[in-house]
């Protein structure tokens, strides 16, 4: 049975919407432990642990189902993609284990230093991996009838290296500004001179990134500087700029809770830039969603449990943010 168009648009935006969420959530709690090593032993790494202990576990929900749903939705892109990332893929991974490990037995040895380290390596590495990813998967992969063609190393290139290091940079942002909402004092102070340095990495890497884009081998320079897609894409940049200003604004006037959406923001327009390059390919160039998309009676059987899951996946979460919403110290919420 042939996929059904709509549905195929529905499972590519609730995948979409799960990656953002995972990014957006996740990103500030990898965010911290890569900047773990500017952060003094004691207090404040314990206090910027607290602030995320009790949700940092239910963020990579997010990451399952965005993963699960590439592989329940869209079968082929999923099949040609998977081994064509399958190094930094096993890095993230490994670098989630790493983090994961770290976070709980840092809490129970006498020797934290070594685990403060593994959270601070794992965090970077999950990090790095998952730009790389996007880089690869951006830069195109090579494709023979409908099975992977290339080689082992065809994701390492100076473009995947360089979203390697912009995801770092971003992520590194989101956390320091986490950080200036959630805790006060000498911790927020220097939260606000990290997210100087991180905003600045963050919008030099994301002009970087999209400088490079256009000149991929794929269609992208036409979807960005030719029409139609310039009507679409033209307001991309201009409202980066726009909310760029406002987030050095929010941090020049102490801004508490301001910097960090904003931050989330950046994340938002630069989503919106993906999406504008790779629509509605799967696999860039060479196979679209409704190519990849498995059949019609799958998807609207797994539409089904999504429904219900959906919102429960939500109203935890949501509920978990509400309950653990203060001002947090060394020794946890106030």
């Amino acid at each position: 049975m042939a996929p059904d168009p709509v549905l195929t648009l529905v499972w590519a935006g609730i995948i979409g919407l799960a990656i953002f969420i995972y990014v957006i959530t996740d990103g500030f709690d990898l965010g911290i432990g890569i900047l773990f090593p500017v952060m003094a032993p004691g207090a404040e790494r314990e206090t910027a642990i607290a602030t995320i202990k009790p949700v940092w576990d239910a963020n990579q929900t997010w990451l399952v189902l965005g993963g699960g749903g590439v592989f329940a939705a869209f079968p082929l892109a999923y099949a040609i993609l998977m081994p064509a990332v399958y190094a930094p893929l096993i890095a993230m991974l490994l670098g989630l284990i790493f983090r994961g490990v770290a976070f709980k037995y840092r809490a129970r040895t006498s020797r934290i230093w070594l685990w403060d380290f593994a959270f601070f390596a794992g965090s970077t590495l999950a990090a790095f991996a998952q730009g790389v990813i996007l880089g690869a998967v951006l830069q195109g992969v090579k494709v023979s009838g409908r099975s992977y063609a290339g080689g082992w190393w065809d994701w390492l290139s100076p473009f995947s290296l360089l979203t390697g290091a912009s995801v770092v940079a971003a992520y590194a942002l989101l956390g320091a500004c986490w950080l200036i909402w959630r805790t006060e004092g000498a911790v927020q102070d220097h939260a606000y001179r990290m997210a100087w340095r991180g905003g600045a990495a963050s919008i030099a890497a994301i002009a970087a990134v999209s400088l490079a884009t256009p000149f991929l081998s794929h269609d992208y320079f036409s979807r960005w500087f030719e029409a139609p897609g310039l009507y679409f894409s033209a307001p991309v940049p201009i409202l980066l700029a726009i909310t760029g200003l406002m987030f050095i604004r929010a941090l020049r006037r102490r801004a508490e809770v301001a910097p960090f959406l904003l931050a989330e923001l950046l994340f938002l327009l630069t989503f919106v830039g993906l999406g504008i390059s790779i629509f509605p390919w799967a696999v860039p160039g060479q196979v679209t969603i409704w190519q990849a998309a498995t059949a019609a009676n799958a998807q609207r059987f797994m539409l089904v449990g999504v429904g219900l899951l959906l919102p429960v996946i939500l109203g935890y979460t949501a509920y978990g943010y509400w309950l653990f919403r203060g001002k947090v110290g060394a020794e946890g919420y106030a």
